[in-house]
C-alpha cells in the first residue's frame, strides 16, 4: 500500500463515527463524582486545586471505561495515585528545564513500555503523562504541589467510592462475555446446519476465558451463574462440529441430515436462552420445541456411530449450560430449571448421560473451570487472577522482556518518549504560551501500531478544531464565571464518558472543551486564541507522525513468523489429540488444553498481524496476499481436523491406538521444522507424517480389520491440511482442490 493510500485509510478510520450502546448510568456516576470532587475543592481550596482535583477525578473515570476484568474501583485508585504521582514529581523539577525534560523523557518511556502488560495500562500510563503536563502547571509552591497531589488522589478515591457505592450492572462485564460465548456457540450451531464446514471465531471463547480468571476476594461474590457454562461451552464445540460433519458419517442429504439439523437448531436455542439468563440474570426459559427436539427417540434410530455419540453428548452438555445458568433462585426457579435439564439430559438411546459426559473430550484444566459436571465431579477451582501487588513483579518481568532489538514495543517507548521530549521544547519556544498543548497531543496519540498512530492523529486535530472552537465561542459569548465555568467542565465530562465508544474524534472533541473550560476556571487567560491551540495540537500530531516514518515497527516483515508460530501451535494441537489416542486418559487432558489455548493465541496473533500490515505503506510484504489466504485456510482445516479428532477423545479404559504415537510425534517434530522453514522463506516438507500415515496403513492392510478407523481417518485429514499449506505457500494452492466459502475465516 502506498503512503497516499494509507494516510487516505488511516484518515478515514480516525474521522469514523459509530452506532454504539451507550451507558448513560455510568456517564452520570462518573460525571456526578467529578462535580462532587470539584465542588469540594472550590469550596476548601478554590479554583486553583479545583481544577488539579478534577483532572484526577476525570482521568480515574476514564481509567474505569478501559476494557479490563479488574474491578472498577482498583482502576480508578490506581489512576488517581499515579497521577498525583506524577504531578507531585513533575512540579519538582518543573523550574528546571533539563531536569524536568530528563523525568519527562523517564516518565514516557515507562508508560511505552506498560503496553507490555495489555493496553488497559498502556492506555492509563499515556493519559497520565499527558494530563501530568498540564498540572504541573497549576501549583506555586513545593506545599501547594502537595496539596494538590493529595487532591489529585482525593478525585482517584471519590470515583472508586462511588462504584463502590453505586454499582451499575455488578459484574455486567463478565456477564456480557459469557453470554457473547454462548451466543456465539447458538450461531455456529444454526450456522451447521446450512454449511456443515462453517468456520468459528474462538475470540468469543476466549474473551469468556480471560473474563473467568478472578481474584480470591471476586470468587467469593461471583454470581452461581457465571461459575460454570463457560467450561461446558468449550466442550459443546467439538460436539457440534463432529455432529455437523459429513465425514464421519451422517450423508449431505437425506433423514440422518435432517435429524441432525434438527439437533443443531434446538443446541441453537437452547445456547441463546442460556445467554439470555446469564446477560440479565433471569431465569432459563426453554422453547418446547427445542427440549422435544433433543429428547425425541428417532436419533438413535437414524444415527449410528460417531454422530450418535455426538449426539448424545451433546443433549448431556446442554443440560449442564442449562443447570449452571439458572444459577441460584428461588425453590420454583430451581425446580423447573433442573427439570428442564434432566429432559434434555436423558438421550433416547446409547450410553447414560452421566456416561456420555465421562468420556467426552473435557480437555480443561483444573484451574481453568467451575461447575459440577452431569457425573457428579466436583467443582474444579476458579481461575485465578494475581492481586495488585501480586501483578507488579509479572508487569516489570514483561516490560523488561521489551528491552530487547526489534521489540515493537521498544520501539514505541522510544518514540513516545522522543517525541514527548520534543514537542514540549517546541511548545516552550513558540510564542502561544500553554505549550504543553503539543506534548499532550502526541502522547495521547501514539499506539504501538501505525494504523492507530496516524488515525488518533488525525482524529485528535480534528476534535481539537471542534471542542476548542465551540468551547472558546461559548467563553466569548458568556464570560463565564467560576461556578458557571465548572457546570460547563462537568458537562463536557459527561458527554465524554457517554459518547468516547462512538469514536475518537467525537471523545477529543469533549476533552478539548472539556479543557478549555476547567482551565479557565482555573484562572487561565481566556485570551488564548482557536488558532494557537489548534497549532500546537497539529505540531504534537504531526510530531507522532513523522516519528513512526522514521522510526516504525512494521508488522510486514513479521507475518511470516506469526505464520510460522501458528502453524507449530496448530501441529502441537494436533499431536497432542492424536496422542490421546495412543494413551487414553480417563479425564483432564490438560496437554490437549493448553495446546489449544496456544493455538488460539497464535491464530489471533496471525490474523492481527494481517489486518495490521494490510493498512501499512510498506510494499514488500514478505507474503502474498493469495499465499496468506490459502494458508490460514489450510491451518483452519488442520485445526478442524484435530477438532474433530478431539470431539471423540477415548475414556481410560479405551483400546489404546499404538500407531498413534508414531503419528504424533511426526506431526510434532515436522510443524516445528516447517514453522522454521516458513520463517526461512522455505517450503514446509511433511515427508515424516506421510510416512508415519502410510506405514499406519500397511500394517492395517495386514491385520484382518479395524475396530474403529475414524482416528485413521482424522489423521488424513490432517496429512491433507499440511500438504494445502504447503501448496499456498508455494502458491501452487488448487482452488477447486477443496470447496472454499467467500470470506472463510480461520477456524
Amino acid at each position: 500500500m502506498s503512503w497516499l493510500r494509507a494516510l487516505k485509510e488511516t484518515a478515514r478510520s480516525g474521522l469514523s463515527i459509530e452506532r454504539r450502546r451507550l451507558e448513560p448510568l455510568i456517564a452520570i456516576r462518573g460525571a456526578a463524582g467529578l462535580a462532587l470532587v470539584i465542588g469540594i475543592s472550590l469550596a476548601f481550596f478554590g479554583p486553583v486545586v479545583a481544577a488539579s482535583s478534577a483532572f484526577g477525578a476525570f482521568q480515574a473515570a476514564i481509567a474505569t471505561f478501559q476494557r479490563s476484568w479488574r474491578p472498577r474501583p482498583v482502576l480508578a485508585l490506581v489512576s488517581g495515585a499515579s497521577l498525583a504521582v506524577s504531578t507531585f514529581l513533575g512540579y519538582l523539577t518543573g523550574s528546571r528545564l533539563v531536569l524536568f525534560l530528563a523525568l519527562l523523557v523517564l516518565w514516557t518511556f515507562v508508560a511505552g513500555l506498560a503496553w507490555a502488560a495489555g493496553p488497559t495500562a498502556g492506555i492509563i500510563a499515556a493519559s497520565n503523562v499527558a494530563i501530568m503536563l498540564v498540572t504541573v502547571t497549576l501549583p506555586t509552591s513545593v506545599a501547594n504541589s502537595a496539596v494538590h497531589a493529595m487532591m489529585i488522589l482525593f478525585g482517584g478515591i471519590v470515583q472508586a467510592a462511588l462504584i463502590v457505592l453505586f454499582p451499575v450492572r455488578r459484574w455486567g462485564a463478565q456477564r456480557d462475555a459469557l453470554a457473547d460465548a454462548l451466543a456465539a456457540e447458538a450461531d455456529y450451531a444454526r450456522r451447521l446446519r446450512h454449511d456443515p464446514l462453517a468456520p468459528f471465531d474462538p475470540v468469543p471463547l476466549m474473551t469468556a476465558r480471560s473474563a473467568a480468571a478472578v481474584t480470591p476476594r471476586q470468587a467469593r461474590r461471583r454470581p452461581p451463574e457465571l461459575r460454570g457454562s463457560r467450561g461446558v461451552a468449550e466442550r459443546i464445540r467439538p460436539v457440534l462440529a463432529s455432529l455437523a460433519d459429513p465425514s464421519l458419517g451422517v450423508p449431505s442429504e437425506g433423514p440422518e441430515r435432517e435429524r441432525v439439523r434438527e439437533l443443531l437448531a434446538a443446541a441453537g436455542s437452547v445456547l441463546d436462552s442460556a445467554a439470555r439468563a446469564i446477560r440479565h440474570g433471569d431465569p432459563v426459559e426453554l422453547a418446547p420445541s427445542a427440549v422435544a427436539a433433543l429428547k425425541t427417540p428417532d436419533t438413535g434410530t437414524l444415527l449410528t456411530g460417531p454422530p450418535l455419540r455426538a449426539a448424545d453428548r451433546l443433549g448431556a452438555l446442554l443440560s449442564d449450560v442449562i443447570e449452571t445458568a439458572e444459577g441460584e433462585g428461588t425453590k420454583e426457579q430451581e425446580a423447573k430449571a433442573e427439570a428442564a435439564a434432566e429432559a434434555i439430559k436423558a438421550p433416547a438411546n446409547g450410553p447414560p448421560a452421566s456416561e456420555a459426559v465421562r468420556t467426552a473430550p473435557d480437555g480443561t484444566p483444573a484451574a481453568d473451570t467451575a461447575g459440577t459436571a452431569s457425573d457428579g465431579t466436583p467443582a474444579a477451582p476458579h481461575r485465578r487472577r494475581p492481586t495488585l501487588l501480586r501483578l507488579v513483579p509479572v508487569v516489570l518481568a514483561a516490560m523488561r522482556a521489551e528491552l530487547r532489538p526489534g521489540s515493537p514495543i521498544l520501539r514505541h517507548a522510544v518514540r513516545v518518549s522522543v517525541v514527548a521530549a520534543g514537542g514540549y521544547l517546541i511548545g516552550t519556544v513558540l510564542p502561544f504560551g500553554h505549550g504543553y498543548w503539543a506534548p499532550m497531543a502526541a502522547v495521547m496519540v501514539m499506539r504501538p501500531e501505525f494504523s492507530q498512530t496516524y488515525a488518533r492523529s488525525v482524529a485528535r486535530f480534528g476534535g481539537t478544531i471542534v471542542g476548542v472552537s465551540l468551547a472558546t465561542a461559548i467563553v466569548q459569548t458568556t464570560h463565564p464565571g467560576v461556578t458557571t465555568a465548572a457546570a460547563l467542565s462537568v458537562l463536557c465530562a459527561l458527554l465524554m464518558y457517554l459518547l468516547m465508544r462512538t469514536g475518537y474524534v467525537v471523545g477529543q472533541a469533549c476533552v478539548s472543551a472539556y479543557v478549555v473550560f476547567l482551565l479557565g476556571m482555573a484562572g487561565d487567560n481566556w485570551s488564548q486564541t482557536v488558532l494557537e491551540r489548534v497549532v500546537l495540537t497539529l505540531a504534537g500530531g504531526l510530531l507522532a507522525m513523522i516519528s513512526y516514518a522514521l522510526y516504525p515497527a512494521w508488522e510486514t516483515p513479521r507475518l511470516r513468523g506469526r505464520l510460522g508460530d501458528w502453524l507449530k501451535a496448530d501441529g502441537r494441537y494436533a499431536a497432542s489429540v492424536v496422542d490421546q489416542y495412543a494413551e487414553p486418559a480417563e479425564r483432564g487432558h490438560d496437554d490437549v488444553r493448553s495446546a489449544l489455548l496456544d493455538t488460539r493465541e497464535a491464530r489471533v496473533a496471525w490474523q492481527e498481524a494481517l489486518a495490521t500490515a494490510q493498512h501499512e505503506p510498506v510494499r514488500n510484504r514478505g507474503l502474498s496476499r493469495s499465499a496468506a489466504d490459502d494458508t490460514q485456510h489450510a491451518l483452519a482445516q488442520l485445526g478442524r481436523a484435530a477438532m474433530l479428532l478431539e470431539a471423540h477423545l477415548p475414556g481410560g479404559g479405551a483400546t489404546p491406538v499404538p500407531d498413534a504415537a508414531h503419528l504424533a510425534e511426526a506431526l510434532r517434530r515436522a510443524t516445528e521444522q516447517g514453522a522454521k522453514a516458513v520463517r526461512e522463506r522455505r517450503v514446509p516438507d511433511w515427508t515424516e507424517v506421510r510416512e508415519a500415515l502410510a506405514e499406519w496403513d500397511a500394517r492395517q492392510r495386514t491385520d484382518e480389520g479395524e475396530a474403529d478407523p475414524f482416528v485413521r481417518e482424522g489423521a488424513h485429514l490432517l496429512l491433507e491440511a499440511l500438504e494445502e499449506f504447503s501448496r499456498g505457500l508455494d502458491g501452487r494452492s488448487e482452488s477447486g482442490t477443496k470447496p472454499k466459502s467467500p470470506g472463510r475465516k480461520a477456524d
